[in-house]
Order: C-alpha cells, then sequence, then structure tokens
C-alpha cells in the first residue's frame, strides 16, 4: 500500500488556490505505477494538511491523522473555522496516530513533519520554495524529506510567495 504524506503552508495565497487544489488532486489520483495511494497522511493544520485530507477523502483517500506533541493542538489553530475543519476531519480519519510530547510547540511541528516523512512513500509539499520561518515549517520538512531519498512533488505556482 503506497503512503502520501504532506506538509505545507497554513496561509496559502489566493492567486495559487487554484493551482494548489489541482495539484493535489492529481498527485492523489496517480501514483508512481498509476495507482490511487492507500492512504493518506496528515497533521489536519489549516491551510494545506486541511485541503490535502479533504482532497483526499473525497478521492476515497484513507486519512491518517497525526496529532502533534503539543498540549493544546487544537487551540493552536488560528480562526474558529480552522478548528471546526479540524475536528470534522478528524472524525473522518481512519486512524490517529498522537505523537509523545515535545519541548516546545516548534520541536512538535518538527517531529511531526518528520514523522510523516518517515511513514510515506511520497510526500506533496504545497511550499513556494522559501526557507521555513520557524522551526519545524514546511521548508525543514521538504529539506527532511529529501535528504532521506522521499520523494517530493512540489505543488505551487512559481514566482508567487506566501504572505
Amino acid at each position: 500500500m503506497m503512503r502520501i504524506g504532506v506538509t505545507g503552508h497554513r496561509n496559502i495565497p489566493g492567486a495559487v488556490l487554484r493551482d494548489v487544489h489541482r495539484g493535489i488532486r492529481a498527485e492523489l489520483r496517480r501514483g508512481p505505477d498509476g495507482s490511487v495511494p492507500g492512504e493518506a497522511l496528515s497533521c489536519l493544520a489549516a491551510g494545506a494538511d486541511q485541503m490535502f485530507a479533504d482532497i483526499a477523502l473525497a478521492c476515497g483517500v484513507p486519512v491518517t491523522a497525526v496529532i502533534p506533541g503539543m498540549p493544546d493542538y487544537e487551540g493552536s489553530m488560528d480562526g474558529a473555522a480552522a478548528r471546526s475543519a479540524f475536528r470534522r476531519l478528524l472524525t473522518a480519519c481512519t486512524e490517529r496516530v498522537p505523537l509523545p510530547l515535545e519541548a516546545s510547540d516548534e520541536d512538535a511541528y518538527l517531529a511531526a513533519g518528520r514523522w510523516i516523512v518517515d511513514h510515506s512513500d511520497r510526500l506533496v509539499a504545497v511550499w513556494d520554495g522559501c526557507p521555513a520561518r520557524g522551526r519545524g515549517g514546511t521548508g525543514d520538512i521538504v529539506e527532511y524529506a529529501r535528504s532521506t531519498g522521499v520523494p517530493v512533488a512540489v505543488v505551487w505556482r512559481a514566482g508567487v510567495l506566501r504572505a
């Protein structure tokens, strides 16, 4: 069974939303051998992770929620809409993987991203190509995936930067 994971930005500019949505759907509909992934891995964070999980479920791909090891992960999400989407998606997941508590939120994000990479056959990165803004950000996870040999499909429109 092929597993596909995600890493990505929380804030996706409107200028790339259509490209990101289309790119995620394409990645979820075809594996390297033409097969549909058997499992999608996501932290269900606001932005790219929630979009990825929604599209995976719509494509019939079961989603596993990887919950970063922090005291109040849901509460760390900005806005009621993101928290509501997290709860909705969490109930739709076939499996939950709660990770051990980490020393800081950034360490928890880094550990969760690395867990996803370590358990994926390939990674979808909703990423503008810029360095991470904090420890455990998208750039760090892409770098880790590439260093471990996990294939990375970057889904973004060239020249557009996140806010």
